[in-house]
């Protein structure tokens, strides 16, 4: 049971991992292949929701609109604990992500702080996201020199 037990932590592990790669590298249509068909995100930020968008397809479209709008995403993961019961699991993980646009000709970083609480569930010998909420805990919008 331990030994299944840490499998599925690293496979957890694994799938947020996955998560950030294929978002830094815009590979946004792989990403969806991490989510749920009904999966559930939601953002907020000081506190409020400020976006809660239901299902792949929409999640793709807001995604790829978004991706087309950034010029190169860093994100760094950070501590992930889960709580595995069978077939479902549950997550909370922490990101810094950097998103760097162009604006009036120049670079602007910004740099978040993210709290991802998650819910997962195990269909087909594989983990996905089935509802993921993101708290974007402290945001600093600079220009770059």
């Amino acid at each position: 049971m331990l030994l299944e037990n840490l499998k599925n932590k690293q496979e957890l592990r694994d799938l947020i991992d996955a998560y950030a790669y294929l978002g830094d590298n815009k590979k946004i249509n792989e990403q969806m292949t991490l989510f749920t068909p009904d999966i559930t995100y939601k953002v907020c930020m000081n506190g409020a929701e400020v976006a809660n968008t239901v299902g792949r397809d929409e999640i793709e479209k807001e995604f790829s609109g978004h991706a087309a709008e950034v010029k190169t995403y860093f994100t760094l993961n950070g501590q992930h604990t889960v709580q595995v019961s069978g077939n479902t699991a549950t997550g909370v993980s922490y990101s810094q992500l950097k998103m760097l646009r162009e604006k009036d000709g120049k670079d602007i970083i910004t740099d978040y702080s993210v709290k991802y609480e998650d819910k997962y569930v195990r269909e087909n010998d594989k983990w996905l996201i089935k509802e993921r909420v993101g708290h974007f805990l402290l945001i600093e919008t600079r220009a770059l020199n």
